[in-house]
C-alpha cells in the first residue's frame, strides 16, 4: 500500500491512542472478574500444590516453563483469590495492547505511514476481539498472554535500540535487554521460539531504506545466541524430552501438516466468525490429501509468495501476511500436538491480520469525501464496539463450569470430553439427572472414554465428588 494512499488520515498521537485504547480493553474484560477456574485451570492451578506457594514453587525446580508457574505461585500466595487472577491477566493483555501499538507505529514510521489510523485499529483489533479472550479470561490461558508480554518488550526494546544512532547509550537494549527480555519469554512458553524471526523481518520491512538479508540476520544474531542457551538448558530436562517423545508420537508428521492446514483455515474463520468461539473443538485428523486440502495449500503457498516477493516493493502487506504464519508456526506446522488448535493460539499471530485490516481502514478512509469519511468512521467505531460486546458476552461464558461447557458440548456434539464434563458439572451443582445424561452422552460418543464411565459409576453409587 503506498504512502499516498495512507498517510493523510491522522490518528490520535502520543498518550491519547495509548488511554483510548486502555479504556476501550478494561471496558470489554470488566466482566472477566466473574470468572472461575475451567477446564485444564484445574490441573495446572487450582489442583497443583507446586504453585500454591513460592517455597513450593521452588523445590520443584528446575521444571519447564518456570516464569508461568512462578506468576501462578505468586498470584495463588498473594491471598486476593482468583480475582487476583483475573487482574493480572488483564493488566498482562492491556500492556500487550500498548506494546503492539507502540511497535506498530514505529513500524509504520518506516513505512512512511507515521499519520495514519492504521497501528491504533490494529491495536484496538488485538485488543477487543473476541477470540482473545481464552488467553486473558481462560485463567491458564495466561501462558499465551505472559509470553506475549516478554516477547513484543523484546522486539520493541530491539527496534528502539536499532534505531539509536550509533554511538548512542540505548544500544544496550537492542544487544543486552531485549534478548534477555526473549529469554523470559522462552520461560514462560517455548511457542515463542520464533521472537528472532520476527526481528528479521521488522528489520526487513523498511520503506526508508533498502535493508539487505546479511544485515537483518545480524540484527537477531544476540537472540539466535540466546535461543542456543534456552535450548542447552532445556535439554538438560528430562521433562522436555518426555513432552517432545509425546508429541511426535501423537501422529504422523505428514497427517499433522495436512491436518494443520485445515486446522489454520478453522482458526481464520474464528477471526471472520467470532460468534463460533470454542474452547474445546477437538478438530479430526485429516489422514489423506482432499480436493478442500489442495485448495487451502495452494492458499497458503500463494500467500506466502506474495509475502515474500512484496518484502521490498509493499513492505506493509508483507508484514501482515508474514507474521500471521511465522506465529503460528511454533504450533500449526508439522510438530504435532494433543490438540490440532486452540483459539489462543492466534493470541499475537493476530496482529499481522488486525495490522492489515488497519491498513485497510485508513486507504479507504484517506481519499474520501468528508460524509464518507464519517460514514466509515462510524462504520469502523460499530464494528470495534460490536467486538467489545462480544468479548464481553463471551467473558460471561467462564462464570460457570455449566454455562463453559454447555457452550462448547453445543458447538461441539461430537465432542465426548465436553460432554463428560459438562455431566461432572451438572453433578457438582446437584442436579443428577442431567449429569447422568451427559454421562450416558458421553459414552456414546466415545465407548473407550474410561472417565465418563468412572464417573457414571459413582454418580449412581451416590459417592462422586
Amino acid at each position: 500500500m503506498s504512502r499516498s494512499a495512507t498517510d493523510s488520515l491522522a490518528a490520535p498521537s502520543g498518550w491519547t491512542g495509548f488511554a483510548l485504547l486502555a479504556f476501550a480493553t478494561v471496558a470489554a474484560y470488566v466482566t472477566s472478574f466473574n470468572g472461575v477456574f475451567q477446564f485444564d485451570d484445574w490441573a495446572v492451578i487450582a489442583l497443583e500444590p507446586r504453585v500454591h506457594s513460592l517455597a513450593a514453587w521452588w523445590q520443584s525446580m528446575p521444571g519447564i516453563r518456570p516464569l508461568l508457574k512462578l506468576s501462578y505461585a505468586l498470584n495463588w500466595s498473594s491471598g486476593y483469590g482468583i480475582a487476583g487472577f483475573h487482574a493480572v491477566n488483564l493488566g498482562l493483555h492491556l500492556a500487550n495492547a500498548c506494546l503492539v501499538l507502540a511497535l506498530l507505529r514505529r513500524l509504520a514510521a518506516r513505512l512512511g505511514n507515521a499519520a495514519t489510523l492504521a497501528p491504533l485499529v490494529a491495536a484496538l483489533l488485538f485488543a477487543l476481539h473476541p477470540v482473545q479472550t481464552e488467553a486473558v479470561t481462560y485463567i491458564s490461558g495466561r501462558s499465551s498472554s505472559l509470553s506475549a508480554t516478554f516477547a513484543l518488550a523484546s522486539l520493541w526494546c530491539h527496534d528502539i535500540g536499532r534505531a539509536a544512532p550509533r554511538p548512542a547509550p540505548r544500544r544496550w537494549l537492542a544487544w543486552f535487554v531485549s534478548p534477555l527480555l526473549f529469554m523470559l519469554a522462552l520461560g514462560v512458553k517455548e511457542t515463542t521460539v520464533v521472537v528472532p524471526a520476527a526481528i528479521v523481518l521488522l528489520v526487513l520491512c523498511d520503506a526508508k531504506r533498502r535493508v539487505r538479508w546479511r544485515e537483518a540476520l545480524a540484527a537477531a544474531a544476540p537472540h539466535g545466541l540466546a535461543l542456543i542457551v534456552a535450548a542447552l538448558l532445556a535439554a538438560t530436562l528430562p521433562r522436555y524430552w518426555m513432552l517432545l517423545e509425546s508429541s511426535v508420537t501423537a501422529r504422523e508428521l505428514g497427517v499433522n501438516l495436512l491436518s494443520q492446514m485445515h486446522a489454520v483455515a478453522w482458526l481464520l474463520g474464528q477471526l471472520a466468525m467470532p460468534w463460533r468461539l470454542n474452547a474445546d473443538p477437538m478438530l479430526a485428523a485429516v489422514t489423506a490429501w482432499t480436493p478442500a486440502t489442495v485448495v487451502l495449500a495452494t492458499l497458503y503457498a500463494a500467500m506466502l509468495v506474495v509475502g515474500c516477493t512484496s518484502l521490498r516493493r509493499r513492505p506493509a502487506l508483507a508484514f501482515g501476511i508474514l507474521w500471521f504464519f511465522l506465529w503460528l508456526a511454533p504450533t500449526n506446522s508439522l510438530l504435532p500436538r494433543l490438540d490440532l488448535a486452540n483459539d489462543r493460539q492466534l493470541y499475537v499471530a493476530l496482529i499481522g491480520p488486525a495490522w492489515l485490516a488497519g491498513l485497510l481502514a485508513a486507504r479507504a478512509m484517506a481519499p474520501a469525501s468528508r460524509p464518507r469519511r464519517i460514514a466509515l468512521s462510524a462504520a469502523l467505531a460499530a464494528l470495534l464496539l460490536g467486538l467489545a460486546a462480544a468479548t464481553a458476552q463471551r467473558n460471561t461464558l467462564y462464570a460457570s463450569e455449566i454455562a463453559f461447557w454447555t457452550d462448547v458440548a453445543a458447538k461441539s456434539p461430537a465432542n465426548a470430553r465436553a460432554a463428560g464434563n459438562l455431566g461432572y458439572a451438572l453433578a457438582r451443582a446437584g442436579r443428577p439427572a442431567e449429569a447422568e445424561a451427559q454421562f450416558r452422552r458421553a459414552l456414546a460418543l466415545d465407548p473407550q472414554y474410561t472417565r465418563a464411565a468412572i464417573n457414571l459409576m459413582l454418580l449412581q453409587d451416590g459417592t462422586l465428588e
